[in-house]
């Protein structure tokens, strides 16, 4: 694996959780005193399984192939890898996002970085994957991009 990262959420979001969770406990005690404690826990896990689950997206580089979340797609389909810092990240998130393209966006992980896809079947123009280390996994993507036969960077 040339580089292998989790997007998981940050201490403050896993505060928002149980506070949400923890707060279903005064409406759940009165309505169901019996069930109260059994919902109020019921809701924590559905939170942790939420933020554990849906929000702590994989990144990997390894295999001939770029996983961001649930998408993959060989490196050998894709163009240089482009580290972006967090205001060209922002720009690509907003004003200047492509809707063809393909977004891996965490609101917890504001770098990026922007791979553009070099296959003429497919209509996405680029990859735009967050990361909290856009120059490694830039790397990482054109060394295996260069291990796959892909013309180097340069």
């Amino acid at each position: 694996m040339l580089h292998d990262e989790r997007l998981a959420a940050p201490w403050s979001v896993w505060l928002v959780g149980l506070l949400l969770a923890v707060s279903t406990a005064p409406v759940t005690v009165v309505v169901l005193p019996a069930w109260g404690v059994l919902l109020v826990v019921a809701a924590a896990a559905l939170a942790v399984g939420l933020l554990i689950r849906s929000w702590a997206a994989p990144v990997q580089v390894g295999a001939g192939e770029l996983r961001a979340g649930r998408a993959h797609i060989p490196v050998s389909l894709l163009g240089p890898a482009e580290p972006l810092d967090e205001a060209a990240a922002a720009h690509l998130r907003g004003p200047g996002i492509e809707p063809r393209a393909y977004h891996l966006i965490r609101p917890w992980v504001r770098p990026a970085v922007r791979v553009p896809v070099r296959d003429p079947e497919d209509p996405t123009p680029y990859w735009y994957v967050a990361t909290r280390r856009p120059a490694e996994l830039a790397a990482a993507i054109d060394a295996a991009r260069t291990a796959a036969g892909a013309p180097p960077v340069g």
